[in-house]
């Protein structure tokens, strides 16, 4: 009888841990990586779980309300300031050094170099790694086509539906908030706002 015991509280033991295990895999707001290139990692995530993250640098781009599109730069994005709430809906995006530093194509563009009309762009921050401005398309706004100097990283703010046309093909992209695109560098298209006005905040990695 003491075996059986013993038997089944080591099963009971591996069923807590079990189901421990499960839980941590469903815990809201976990870092969900959204973008993984050789040069940058994205995730959306919330602020009570920036401590899952890598110890590394990034820039936390906000989704509430209270604060929708404030982008920050953290040195360790891993480091919670503790002034926000744990709930607090985020992305960060996580520059990677990856070799030497390139120039960027000889046709690239910066975000607003291309002539558009009915768009506007809003510098947020910069420093050596990445520069960050928020953007905006009103309805019906159009973007020529241009060729992006360096990897940049949206994060749609409000949502949309985005006509894109690249390499001779048009296709209408649909976003929500909170979701994100990555944009090669030396990749060329064309944009027009086919619904309301979007937000995002753009996320150019420094070459």
């Amino acid at each position: 009888m003491r075996w059986l015991a013993i038997i089944a509280a080591s099963l009971a033991a591996v069923t807590t841990i079990g189901s421990s295990t499960a839980a941590q895999r469903a815990t809201p707001g976990a870092p969900r990586p959204a973008i993984e290139k050789p040069r940058v990692r994205v995730y959306q995530t919330t602020a009570g779980s920036l401590v899952q993250l890598d110890h590394a640098p990034g820039v936390i781009v906000s989704l509430d309300d209270s604060d929708l599109g404030r982008a920050v730069w953290a040195d360790d994005a891993a480091a919670p300031s503790g002034s926000s709430p744990p709930s607090r809906r985020v992305v960060v995006v996580q520059p990677r050094r990856a070799g030497e530093a390139q120039p960027p194509p000889a046709a690239g563009s910066r975000p607003g170099d291309a002539p558009f009309t009915g768009m506007s762009f809003k510098p947020i921050f910069e420093n050596d790694r990445v520069s960050v401005i928020r953007a905006r398309m009103e309805v019906g706004a159009q973007e020529g086509v241009h060729t992006h100097g360096a990897d940049t990283i949206v994060v749609h703010l409000s949502g949309g539906e985005i006509e894109d046309t690249a390499d001779g093909r048009t296709v209408v992209n649909r976003w929500t908030r909170g979701d994100v695109e990555f944009e090669g560098r030396g990749t060329s298209h064309s944009a027009r706002n086919v619904g309301g006005a979007i937000d995002v905040v753009l996320v150019a990695l420094r070459p």
